[in-house]
């Protein structure tokens, strides 16, 4: 899954930038507000961990501008503030939690991973069962087959970790080259050749494919 960071401050930016990456998540972190609205504008993440005080625009101002286009994704504040009026004012733009500075790196992990849950899975567990054999483990992201793990490509990974956040819904192919492919250079064939890979390594209904509509992950018991 990826998530933006917003962090001004160097040490606490690198320091949850690695071990985020640590667990397994795709991390892009910027100092900027400005910067890291665009990059929300162009590209799309799972997660946005927000600091509220940065250069350019805040993270109030960022969540409110998404909010107001009709992006749900969810949203960390990651703030020194501790005045109730300051952090109601974020829940009041839409975020999904608040974590304070200081704080310890379990609870970042804790809080990332309830708020992935909660939002993509309406989960309180570690594991989502697809059926067929097949679970998907929520921390690490991996699609494990009876105990053995299946072995993604990165390309291929990305691909499944998106049809999960999006999971009971078709998402069109044109979705997948812009949010996953970033509109690079590759045609509709690339991404079927992708699809077919990721099936020869699990089976051919996990991914459910409809002409016009797209690709789904549906859940079987």
């Amino acid at each position: 899954m990826r998530i933006l960071l917003l962090e001004d401050e160097i040490d606490y930016k690198e320091t949850m930038h690695e071990y985020l990456e640590s667990l397994g998540y795709r991390v892009e972190s910027f100092e900027n507000g400005d910067e890291a609205l665009d990059a929300i504008h162009f590209k799309s993440y799972q997660l946005l961990l927000l600091d509220i005080r940065v250069p350019g625009t805040d993270g109030y101002e960022i969540v409110r501008a998404i909010r107001e286009a009709g992006d749900e994704t969810p949203v960390i504040f990651i703030t020194s503030l501790t005045d109730i009026d300051n952090l109601s004012i974020g829940y009041e733009l839409g975020c999904n939690d608040y974590i304070r500075k200081p704080f310890a790196a379990r609870e970042l992990k804790y809080r990332v991973e309830q708020v992935l849950k909660q939002c993509y899975f309406h989960a309180s567990v570690d594991e989502v069962d697809l059926g067929r054999g097949f679970r998907y483990r929520l921390k690490t992201g991996q699609l494990i087959s009876g105990e053995t793990p299946v072995r993604f490509t990165p390309k291929e990974q990305m691909v499944w970790d998106y049809l999960m956040t999006k999971m009971g819904e078709f998402v069109p192919t044109r979705q997948l080259w812009e949010d996953v492919w970033e509109c690079k250079m590759v045609t509709e064939s690339d991404i079927r050749m992708c699809i077919k890979k990721i099936r020869d390594k699990t089976c051919s209904d996990l991914i459910v494919s409809q002409k016009g509509r797209g690709y789904k992950i549906d859940r079987k018991g």
